[in-house]
């Protein structure tokens, strides 16, 4: 029986965030705004957690982000410090309409320095699109999430409004904590051609990237994978076309010295054939051919 091959993965990292904060301040909106990955838990006992998967793209990197509202009731207090292990990014979430989930942030943010210390996390106002009702100003939130050296976001799931930013920047943070900034080029723009494009490619399904007609001077900055093969296939080509390797002065001195001893031991009553040179050596190596 032939081996199978191990499946492709559909991305290049994986991420697991949490989503933390009072009941009813739309942690679910946020989640059901996401409209591609699977909403079913990988684990049947988690009554009571919403979950989610999507994938963003990230300077041309896939990274699949798996998400776990981990509801706001007390009782599920305990359920969050259980998947707090190995959550990698949390997610802040208050209303902006509403004052009282906003002060419950500094409960959250002492459970979090308690059972996942160190973890980065960022402070998210939601349902932006009722700022008519709202009751957290801007600038004080945003002096908290600094306060705090959190990254802070206002977000409306209703108008799709920097939802996918806020887990962008949290992916960025988190992978270069770990090392990861190597693997991105320098992220400059230099013209408003290059923004677009870049808008263009944060909103295209990965699959598709490689179709779309972007100039040679923008495609080199992403990293698919059908560019990597290609430019995988170039430098096999070069390689089997290089030239042979020349020999080492250690190489020549020993073939000169084997080629000496051939022609000295040459056999009794054989007679020498043509002398013949090898072109492809540098120096005047010889060798003679014998035949009895």
């Amino acid at each position: 029986m032939g081996s199978q091959g191990s499946p492709v993965k559909s991305y290049d990292y994986l991420l697991k965030f949490l989503l933390v904060g009072d009941s009813d301040v739309g942690k679910g909106e946020i989640l059901d705004s996401l409209q591609d990955g699977s909403a079913e838990s990988p684990y049947a006992y988690s009554s009571g957690i919403d979950y989610k998967t999507t994938t963003i793209l990230l300077d041309g990197r896939r990274v699949k982000l798996e998400l776990w509202d981990t509801s706001g009731q007390g009782r599920f207090c305990t359920i969050f410090r259980s998947y707090s292990r190995g959550a990698q990014g949390i997610l802040l979430v208050y209303d902006i309409t509403n004052r009282w989930s906003f002060d419950g942030i500094d409960r959250w943010i002492r459970e979090i320095d308690e059972h996942a210390p160190g973890v980065p996390r960022i402070l998210v106002g939601n349902r932006l699109h009722l700022a008519f009702k709202r009751q957290v100003p801007t600038e004080q939130a945003r002096a908290y999430a600094e306060k705090n050296g959190m990254t802070f976001f206002e977000v409306s799931p209703l108008c799709n409004f920097n939802v996918i930013e806020s887990f962008t920047e949290l992916s960025r943070i988190v992978l270069m904590r770990h090392g990861m900034e190597k693997f991105w080029r320098p992220n400059r723009v230099f013209s408003l051609q290059d923004l677009c494009c870049r808008a263009i490619v944060s909103c295209t399904p990965v699959h598709l990237i490689d179709k779309l007609p972007l100039p040679v001077a923008i495609k080199s900055h992403l990293k698919s994978f059908s560019m990597a093969n290609g430019m995988n296939a170039v430098k096999v080509h070069q390689a089997s076309s290089e030239p042979p390797p020349e020999l080492h002065q250690e190489q020549l001195q020993d073939l000169l010295m084997h080629t000496t001893q051939i022609v000295l031991n040459q056999p009794p009553g054989t007679s020498s054939g043509p002398i013949r040179t090898r072109p492809d050596l540098p120096g005047p190596v010889v060798s003679r051919l014998w035949w009895v």
